[in-house]
């Protein structure tokens, strides 16, 4: 029973390896040299003139929501282009169900004034 999760946990510990070991060689291996511009706060390119803990207006993440979604659309318009003649009507009305669903949630977003910017 165990030999069975054994590549598992080989692959877990190869994983890890891999990515704690570019990190720790970094550290060793790679210059120090820090100055006054590196160890400022960065902010666009000019100092800081506000707490970083300010309140974010909503605007920001509606369009982060809007972002996702449409980043979400593309992602799945892909593979469903590419399988069209596989998957056939039932494929084509589920895509046009899903895209309705989108449609409905951008034509929301774009009623409660998320796309207008100040």
């Amino acid at each position: 029973m165990l030999e069975n999760y054994l590549p598992i946990l080989v692959f877990m510990g190869i994983g890890l390896l891999m990515g704690i070991l570019p990190l720790a060689l970094g550290m060793v291996i790679g210059p120090r040299r820090p100055d006054a511009a590196k160890n400022s706060p960065y902010e666009c390119g000019f100092e800081a003139f506000e707490d970083s803990r300010m309140k974010f207006d909503v605007r920001f993440y509606l369009i982060a929501i809007l972002f996702i979604i449409f980043d979400l659309e593309i992602a799945f318009l892909f593979p469903w282009a590419v399988a069209l003649d596989t998957i056939g009507l039932y494929g084509l009305l589920a895509m046009g169900l899903f895209l309705g669903i989108l449609v409905i949630g951008f034509i929301y977003e774009w009623k409660k004034g998320a796309l207008e910017w100040e």
